[in-house]
């Protein structure tokens, strides 16, 4: 829930109310001014705020990606994270309206650059043209204003993610609700992905994660979390404690 702050743009388009709202550290981007969509620290804002998004980034631990695809944009909060933790990485970023890809340029300080690519579009339409093995992580954050798009439950989704992902490759979802873990859902997701964990954050979002390839678990005090705590504090080490095997 949102708490007083100042709105500093507001702009409808034929989806409804897009706002841009001030706090005295942060920024956020919401759609209905209930609930945020996007927050970013103002003097960082590439630094994710949400622990949901700071916790869809946890796969950058097991393999350092070449590719990322990104389906729903929002305010750039995760293009332009893994903007600035890679700086070899190519993005590609997948948003459903102009709109809010203009806002998040104009106030989120989405990078301007040759490594990120925005396509403004339905993200099931995209992810269909995705190549075979095109990119090594997808990251899903489909919303509109009060709820998470219907795409993302979808088994058929969770096909193209497994065709267009390399073989080492890691899918992140967010849901607000966690599927049934007996459910046909994870019956479609087990077929496609041998390695299933999960993350709880305090708001009750639920992430996913989906490798085909197996991985090492890493301790808490490995090497590799402490290195890309250095290069985007967001806790790694301690977001990594509350991962768990499904």
């Amino acid at each position: 829930m949102l708490n007083k702050g100042e709105i500093i743009h507001h702009v409808r388009d034929t989806l409804g109310s897009i706002l841009v709202i001030d706090y005295r550290k942060h920024r956020v981007l919401t759609f209905n001014s209930v609930f945020e969509q996007s927050k970013i620290d103002r003097r960082r804002p590439y630094l994710p705020v949400h622990e949901y998004n700071r916790a869809m980034m946890l796969p950058a631990a097991f393999a350092s990606p070449g590719h990322v695809t990104i389906l729903g944009l929002g305010g750039g909060v995760m293009a332009s994270a893994f903007h600035h933790l890679y700086p070899e990485c190519h993005i590609h970023a997948v948003e459903l309206r102009q709109a809010v890809l203009d806002v998040s340029r104009a106030f989120f300080s989405l990078p301007q650059s040759n490594r990120l690519t925005v396509s403004v579009g339905d993200a099931r339409n995209a992810l269909e043209l995705l190549p075979d093995a095109s990119t090594d992580m997808i990251l899903a954050d489909l919303y509109n204003a009060d709820r998470m798009s219907p795409a993302q439950a979808q088994r058929m989704f969770i096909n193209h993610c497994s065709r267009a992902l390399s073989p080492s490759g890691w899918l992140a979802l967010n849901y607000h609700r966690t599927p049934d873990p007996e459910g046909p859902y994870f019956r479609q997701l087990r077929k496609q992905f041998p390695v299933l964990l999960m993350f709880r954050s305090k708001t009750n979002n639920t992430v996913i994660y989906a490798s085909k390839k197996p991985f090492e678990a890493l301790h808490e005090r490995d090497p590799a979390l402490l290195a890309l705590e250095k290069r985007l504090p967001i806790g790694w080490r301690k977001l990594m404690t509350r991962v768990s095997r499904l």
